[in-house]
């Protein structure tokens, strides 16, 4: 199957993120209400606990529910608050070497997938990102040179807390630096168990583990797959490969010392490539955040996308998936 990838600017949220609305807000209305609708928090409840634990994000939260017509479902859904579960692969690296850089496959099912490369500055801070969820974020950069990307933890445990994606929009438009990141990371709730590894322009590099049930674990590890301390689901661990692909970047990133080519080229071939697409585990782009230069390159096997701060391109890309299923209409 084919996908279209689509970047698109806009500082302040307009017809252009309306529009994106309107495309995708069916499929995102069916899935909020997959598990019927008291099964997600009502109104008054989301919008305390984001006003509790990101207060700062309040205005562009009510201009986007407001260019999303400000129905009560909506307005829910885009809290992010205990949204229903949802899983994914993905593979993360650091390269800590003189320029510093930040690695990432994102593995999920090409036919639930916004494809949307958003740059923004909702809050005075340019941001570019890969869109999920409509304003939450995948893998992203901003302004100052503050990398992040996240990869599912591989544990079944789901609470009360946010969809990780608003997390990682939270950080990239508030903070700085991977110590400001990491803050965040450790006292804002999460709804699911991820793996997020933040990068700063001084090379400073951490990845921290949440999960709702218990607290953040923060480690200097420059590299994660699906698993967080040790394996706890092995029946996820063993179909997405994890543990093989850990090794195979750590190999990957010991032989990288001088010169980041070989572990970039790694996330371009098996095992840490993915054509599992119908199981949901497929990779759809590989991104490459630079915080020094404020550049993210979008790689394929077939092609390759650059953005920076100074020269972001809007536009579209045609991306083949060979071992895809033909799309559906249900995202996430």
């Amino acid at each position: 199957m084919e996908r279209v990838f689509e970047a698109i600017e806009e500082g302040w949220p307009g017809p252009k993120w309306q529009d994106l609305f309107q495309r995708h807000w069916p499929s995102y209305q069916r899935w909020f209400l997959s598990e019927g609708n008291k099964a997600r928090p009502f109104y008054l409840s989301s919008i305390r606990s984001l006003k509790a634990h990101m207060p700062e994000l309040m205005a562009t939260y009510e201009r986007l529910v407001e260019l999303a017509g400000g129905g009560d479902l909506a307005a829910r859904f885009l809290s992010l608050y205990c949204p229903p579960p949802y899983l994914s692969g993905c593979s993360q690296a650091v390269w800590p070497g003189a320029v510093p850089l930040l690695v990432r496959n994102y593995d999920y099912s090409p036919q639930l997938f916004e494809a949307v490369i958003l740059k923004t500055a909702w809050n005075h801070r340019q941001v570019i990102a890969v869109s999920d969820c409509l304003w939450g974020v995948l893998d992203g950069l901003n302004e100052d040179g503050l990398a992040v990307s996240l990869t599912f933890g591989g544990r079944r445990i789901v609470g009360e807390g946010f969809g990780v994606p608003l997390l990682l929009r939270y950080i990239l438009e508030f903070c700085t630096t991977t110590r400001e990141a990491v803050e965040v990371l450790k006292r804002a709730p999460t709804h699911m168990a991820y793996n997020i590894t933040v990068l700063d322009r001084s090379g400073a590099f951490m990845t921290v583990f949440i999960a709702p049930d218990r607290p953040a674990v923060v480690k200097p590890v420059p590299i994660t797959t699906n698993h967080q301390q040790e394996v706890e689901w092995h029946q996820h661990a063993q179909a997405t490969a994890t543990l093989e692909r850990e090794r195979f970047l750590k190999f990957r990133l010991r032989q990288s010392s001088e010169n980041p080519d070989k572990l970039i080229q790694a996330f371009l071939h098996s095992p840490v490539y993915s054509n599992a697409y119908a199981r949901g585990f497929g990779t759809l782009y590989t991104a490459v955040y630079r915080p020094l230069s404020g550049e993210v390159e979008f790689l394929w096997p077939n092609g390759a996308w650059r953005q920076s701060f100074h020269a972001f391109e809007e536009g579209r890309r045609v991306v083949r998936f060979p071992h895809a299923l033909e799309p559906t209409e249900m995202l996430h």
